[in-house]
């Protein structure tokens, strides 16, 4: 399949400080499967309403479209209806905003059912707000007994129909949500705590959750590889288990309809235990990615969750595995590689510390009768060791929450104390 050959546009305004900006159009374009051929830039301190970027380079713009016979333009900018309109009746070819192309980016990686709704959902409220009058859009008599008048316009019944599409994908996605929540209750209910990857697009997630899992999820080098969220249960050692979920990727100017779209998806990274906010150190704008991840946290509330810094990549400079603590001496940040497992054991050392707030380990010598206890506190996963005396008695060190352990106490009407053994 021959890939599509654009022609890019990116537009330094006054208060835009970015030429890094069009460093990450051109990895979207990429990521798109879109072939670039020309980039052109300008300078403005204020937009122009008919074609963005003035009349003198739009018609420089349909020049090269008609020179090098590219079938799209891709600007780096959120384009109005009316402007989007006015380049392609200029340049005679199909022009998209920054938004549209990452949603098309969505669309190619959504790989399951939820994910294909959410990616539609906000493809239709992005086109819902688009859908303007067009040169053809002529009334639609529509005759017969009680259907005389005007009758709908073309775009109405489009309106219509994307606002009827937009309600059927709706209940859809609450009907998945429901089901993602019950998951989420049930890993609740079992007290297992839940790490959640996040951070800035291609820095990394993926390589790391699979190097933590030994999962199998597609990473690769651009941006958006990962889009549905993933889960995997793993046991620690010296701790018990744990789950770990990879997320989508964050990105400057995310489109508000794709957050929205996404929201039960982050909802992973909301409700969980710690966050690792993985951070491409190698990156020159690393400092801003960072930045606008939080921002993208804050917007669907889950900026409150305890958070771990992971710089990640730490193979591409002259950093060194290591772990950053505050005045305070708690850890704070671990610098790793994911590809080459560089600082891995540093970093599951610091989770387990993160984690050990809330958890508890113990020692137990289970007598033959405390079978069905035995068997409990496998079920939690919380056994670490396990071995039998001579009189059959089972003796296990456990690790488990402090809100498992009084639960447990509860149903044994205290029982399990007299089983602790002291160290």
């Amino acid at each position: 399949m021959v890939a599509e050959q654009a022609i890019l546009v990116h537009i330094y305004l006054s208060q835009d400080s970015a030429s890094e900006d069009l460093q990450e159009l051109e990895m979207l374009v990429s990521s798109a499967g879109v072939q670039s051929r020309a980039v052109m830039t300008a300078n403005r301190s204020l937009i122009d309403a008919k074609f963005f970027l003035g009349s003198g380079k739009a018609a420089e713009l349909a020049q090269a479209v008609a020179e090098l016979q590219v079938d799209l333009i891709i600007f780096n900018h959120a384009l109005t209806p009316a402007q989007t309109r006015n380049l392609e009746l200029l340049c005679q070819c199909r022009v998209i905003d920054r938004t549209t192309l990452i949603l098309d980016i969505f669309a190619q990686r959504a790989r399951s059912y939820e994910g294909k709704l959410q990616v539609e959902l906000a493809q239709l409220k992005h086109l819902s707000s688009r859908l303007v009058r067009g040169w053809d859009n002529a009334e639609r008599q529509k005759g017969g007994i009680g259907m005389r008048g005007p009758g709908e316009t073309r775009l109405e019944t489009d309106r219509r129909l994307v606002r009827e599409k937009i309600t059927a994908l709706l209940l859809k996605l609450d009907k998945v949500g429901k089901q993602r929540e019950q998951g989420r209750k049930a890993r609740q209910r079992a007290e297992i705590p839940v790490v959640s990857l996040v951070g800035y697009t291609n820095a990394g997630k993926s390589t790391l959750f699979n190097r933590l899992t030994s999962a199998d999820v597609y990473a690769a080098d651009q941006l958006f590889a990962t889009l549905d969220p993933t889960l995997r249960q793993v046991k620690l050692p010296e701790f018990g288990s744990i789950i770990f979920a990879d997320t989508v990727g964050f990105i400057r100017h995310l489109p508000h309809d794709l957050v929205a779209a996404f929201k039960s998806t982050l909802q992973e990274s909301r409700d969980a235990d710690l966050q690792l906010h993985v951070i491409d150190v190698a990156d020159q704008r690393m400092a801003d990615n960072i930045k606008q991840v939080q921002l993208v946290l804050h917007e669907i509330v889950a900026d409150q969750v305890p958070q771990l810094l992971v710089f990640n990549k730490i193979d591409q400079t002259e950093q060194q595995a290591r772990i950053e603590y505050n005045e305070q001496a708690e850890p704070i940040a671990v610098y790793i590689s994911a590809k080459q497992g560089l600082g891995i054991e540093l970093l599951l050392q610091v989770i387990r510390e993160r984690l050990a707030d809330d958890y508890m380990q113990l020692d137990l010598k289970l007598p033959a009768d405390a079978a069905l206890w035995r068997a409990r506190l496998h079920e939690l996963s919380a056994v670490q060791t396990e071995s039998f005396t001579d009189l059959g008695e089972t003796q296990l060190r456990i690790v488990l929450s402090k809100a498992q352990w009084a639960r447990l106490l509860k149903q044994s009407d205290g029982l399990l104390q007299n089983y602790i053994v002291s160290p």
